[in-house]
């Protein structure tokens, strides 16, 4: 049974998201900056999509490797900047890496959350700690589920990247996933969304149980605390 998330990203994705721009990566990567070395670091983008956060990365010195599993979003990463950049397709869940490859993994933008249980959640965290060399760190993106399901929007209907999309959203019963239901009407698709409504202490507990320790924590990228109604959850993990 193919999974949702190999059906979505892909050139739908990239037209219904034009906004996704370099100024919003510059951010996010700049708040990492302050807290990591990267200049000549190793940095793994892990779900790197079509490679804003990498470009980004390397123009402040670093050797990045994009990973990701579609095809079309590496393709996209891969041309990105004015040179070629390092990518790998393949599952989060089973990183091709050698032990203790990389200074930093970062995994941004709600890239994270995808799969129907925990011990596949567990299996990322576990290959994100092998893969980091000690000392190393992983920073990790989410969206605040508190401030999630207070705001949620259960209806709208919309132009998303030159298409009208009617997009429907609802949290399951047993409140474990957000799902969010996109319908392209002018040409009849349907792509859906199933994310884990992952709580700080949730993200936290499977860093803990990898073996990594979190270290900050933010509630955006302007670097504000995280409260029940920031718009982010960003961690910020070492591996002793």
């Amino acid at each position: 049974m193919t999974e949702w998330f190999e059906q979505w990203f892909g050139e739908a994705y990239l037209k219904l998201y034009p906004h996704r721009d370099e100024e919003d990566a510059a951010q996010a990567i700049a708040l990492i900056a302050e807290h990591a070395v990267l200049e000549g670091a190793r940095v793994l983008d892990l779900a790197c999509g079509p490679g804003r956060h990498a470009i980004a990365l390397r123009r402040l010195g670093a050797s990045v490797v994009g990973f990701d599993l579609s095809l079309p979003l590496l393709s996209r990463a891969r041309h990105r900047g004015d040179r070629p950049l390092l990518v790998v397709r393949g599952d989060m869940r089973r990183l091709p890496f050698a032990p203790a490859t990389f200074d930093v993994v970062v995994n941004l933008f709600t890239s994270f959350g995808y799969f129907a249980d925990d011990a596949q959640h567990q299996l990322v965290m576990m290959d994100v700690s092998s893969v980091l060399k000690p000392g190393g760190m992983f920073v990790l993106d989410f969206f605040n589920s508190t401030d999630l399901e207070e705001s949620l929007v259960e209806h709208e209907e919309r132009a998303v990247g030159g298409q009208r999309v009617i997009i429907d959203r609802h949290i399951t019963d047993d409140s474990d996933f957000v799902v969010k239901e996109m319908h392209l009407i002018d040409d009849g698709r349907k792509f859906v969304e199933r994310v884990r409504l992952f709580r700080e202490s949730d993200l936290e507990r499977l860093m803990n149980e990898a073996g990594l320790r979190v270290t900050t924590r933010f509630g955006d990228y302007d670097a504000s605390a995280l409260t029940p109604r920031s718009p982010r959850i960003i961690l910020m993990a070492e591996r002793p």
